[in-house]
C-alpha cells in the first residue's frame, strides 16, 4: 500500500489527505498546533455560544470544488447555508448589491445592469467547464479556450479599469471591493482577476457559509481521512524533512518561507532561488464583536447580507489598498465584514450577534486599528458602539504566530502581483513540485491560490500519485 505524509492540516492540507486517502493511500497527517483546521477554524472568541470563524467565512469557491464535492463530504456532517443577500457594498447615500441571481443583480444595478451581465454573464453561465482550466496551473492546454478567454480578457484589466467600465459608481464600488481580495493595487495588470473568478463563482453558486462554522469543513476532510484508515497527529511541529517517517510522497501545506526552513540544503539552487524571492503581501487586523441585535446599517440591503464591503467608493478602495502595499496605513482601510449568523442562527445566543470584520492593513502592521475600523463602519452604521457587548482583536503578529504561513498577517499566503497571479511558486509545469523527488507542496502559495475550497491540496494530491 503506497504511503504519504502530509506536513500540515489547513485545508489544502486536510484536502490533499483526504483525496490520497480515498485513492488508496495510507495517509498521516502531520499538524504543529493543537487544533487542526489552519485557516478553518472556528471558536467561542469573546461570548459563549457565540461561533467566530478565526480567518475563512464564505465559500464561493468550495462548493463545487472537487476536493469539496468530489469527496463527498455532505456525508462527513458539511451542510452549506446561503444568506438572503449575499453581498452588501454600501456607499453614502446609496449602495449596491449582489444577489446569486445574474439577473437579479444586473436588475438592480440600472444602467450598469447591461454591462455587467456583458461581462460576467458568459463566465457566470459557464462556469463549471470553465473550472476545468481555472482550477489548474496556468502552464496546462485549456479544454474550454474561448471560454477561458471570455473570463481572461476582462481578468486582465486592472480592476480600475473593468470597475469603471461598468457605466455606474454603484456598479464601480461594487466589484472594486470584490477585486480588493486580492489585497493588490487595484491599478495593476491582472488586478480583476480574483474579482472575476468571486463574482462568477458567486453568480453560480452564491457566498455561502458552512453550518456551524468553516470548522465544519476541516472536520468533513478529517473524516474522509480517518474514513479510509488515515492517521491525524496535533501538536507535532516539523522541523526538518528528515524528522518524518518514511513515506512514498510528502506534501508540504507550508509557504514557500517554510519549505524553505524544512527542506533545507535538500532543495534544488535553482527552486531555493525561486521561494527566497516569493513575494508576501499586506496584512489583516481582525476584528471580531459580540453585537447586540446586529449591525445597525443606514442600508437596508446590508442587514440582510452575509458579507459587507465597507470602503466607499473605487477610489477610495484603490486608494486604501495602493497605501498598504506601500506599506503605510491608511486612515480609512478597506474593510471586510461578515454576518454570518444570517444565514447559520445557530452561531447568535439569542439577539446577540457575531460579527466577523477584517480591516488591510500593511504588512506586519503592529498598530491598533480597532478604532479606524469602527469609525469606517459607522460610516454606514452609525450607533454600531453602543450595540457591542463585547470585542476580540487579532494582530498581524497573532495571526502569523498562530499560523505560520501566514506571514506578516497576509492571510492569502503570498502577494498577488501580476506574476504570481499567474505563476506560483515559481514558473514550472508542475509548480505543486518542489524539485526533490517525491516531496511536494500544497499551500496557497500553489495554484489556483487563497481560499478555503482545498483545490490546491486536491491538485497537489494529484500530482503525488501521477509518481507513485
Amino acid at each position: 500500500m503506497p504511503s504519504a505524509v502530509v506536513v500540515g492540516s489547513g485545508p489544502n492540507g486536510l484536502a490533499c489527505a483526504a483525496t490520497l486517502a480515498s485513492r488508496g493511500v495510507e495517509v498521516t497527517v502531520l499538524e504543529a498546533e493543537e487544533r487542526i483546521g489552519g485557516g478553518t477554524r472556528t471558536s467561542e472568541l469573546n461570548e459563549p455560544g457565540l461561533l467566530h470563524d478565526e480567518c475563512s467565512a464564505t465559500h464561493p469557491m468550495a462548493v463545487a470544488s472537487p476536493a469539496v464535492a468530489g469527496l463527498g463530504l455532505e456525508r462527513h456532517g458539511l451542510e452549506w447555508a446561503w444568506p438572503e443577500v449575499d453581498l452588501a457594498h454600501p456607499l453614502d447615500g446609496g449602495g449596491a448589491v449582489m444577489l446569486r441571481s445574474l439577473e437579479a443583480t444586473a436588475a438592480g444595478l440600472g444602467d450598469a445592469g447591461k454591462s455587467w451581465e456583458r461581462v460576467f454573464g458568459p463566465p457566470s453561465r459557464n462556469y463549471d467547464a470553465l473550472t476545468e482550466d481555472v482550477y489548474h496551473p496556468l502552464i496546462h492546454i485549456p479544454r474550454h479556450p474561448l471560454r477561458l478567454a471570455r473570463f481572461g480578457l476582462p481578468a486582465a484589466l486592472p480592476a480600475t479599469t473593468l470597475g469603471r467600465r461598468l457605466g455606474t459608481p454603484e456598479a464601480a464600488a461594487l466589484f472594486g471591493g470584490i477585486a480588493a481580495h486580492a489585497y493588490a493595487p487595484l491599478n495593476r495588470p491582472l488586478s480583476s482577476a480574483i474579482g472575476m473568478a468571486l463574482v462568477c463563482s458567486g453568480h453560480a453558486y452564491g457566498w455561502p457559509v458552512a453550518k456551524g462554522g468553516s470548522i465544519a469543513l476541516a472536520e468533513a476532510w478529517a473524516a474522509v481521512v480517518r474514513e479510509h484508515g488515515g492517521r491525524i497527529e496535533t501538536g507535532r511541529r516539523v522541523r526538518s524533512l528528515e524528522e518524518l517517517p518514511a513515506a512514498d510522497v510528502v506534501v508540504l501545506d507550508l509557504s514557500p518561507r517554510g519549505v524553505l526552513e524544512v527542506a533545507g540544503e535538500r532543495l534544488p539552487g535553482r527552486v531555493a532561488r525561486a521561494y527566497r524571492r516569493y513575494k508576501y503581501g499586506p496584512g489583516a487586523f481582525k476584528l471580531d464583536l459580540a453585537v447586540q441585535e446586529g449591525v445597525p446599517w443606514t442600508m437596508e440591503a446590508a442587514r440582510r447580507a452575509g458579507t459587507v464591503h465597507v470602503g466607499g467608493s473605487l477610489e477610495e478602495v484603490a486608494e486604501a489598498e495602493a497605501q498598504i502595499n506601500r506599506g503605510r496605513m491608511p486612515e480609512r482601510p478597506f474593510i471586510l465584514v461578515g454576518q454570518q449568523y444570517l444565514a447559520d442562527p445557530r452561531r447568535s445566543r439569542g439577539d446577540l450577534h457575531p460579527v466577523w470584520a477584517y480591516a488591510h492593513v500593511p504588512s506586519g502592521y503592529d498598530g491598533d486599528a480597532t478604532e479606524a475600523v469602527l469609525d469606517a463602519i459607522e460610516r454606514f452604521a452609525p450607533g454600531l458602539r453602543d450595540r457591542i457587548v463585547a470585542r476580540t482583536v487579532t494582530t498581524t503578529a497573532v495571526i502569523e504566530a498562530r499560523n505560520a504561513n501566514f506571514v506578516g498577517g497576509d492571510i492569502l499566503g503570498g502577494a498577488n502581483t501580476p506574476l504570481q497571479t499567474l505563476l506560483r511558486p515559481r514558473l514550472h509545469p508542475v509548480p505543486y513540485s518542489t524539485g526533490i523527488p517525491g516531496v511536494f507542496v500544497c499551500s496557497a502559495a500553489t495554484p489556483p491560490g487563497a481560499g478555503a475550497h482545498g483545490i490546491n491540496g486536491y491538485n497537489a494530491a494529484e500530482a503525488a500519485l501521477r509518481t507513485m
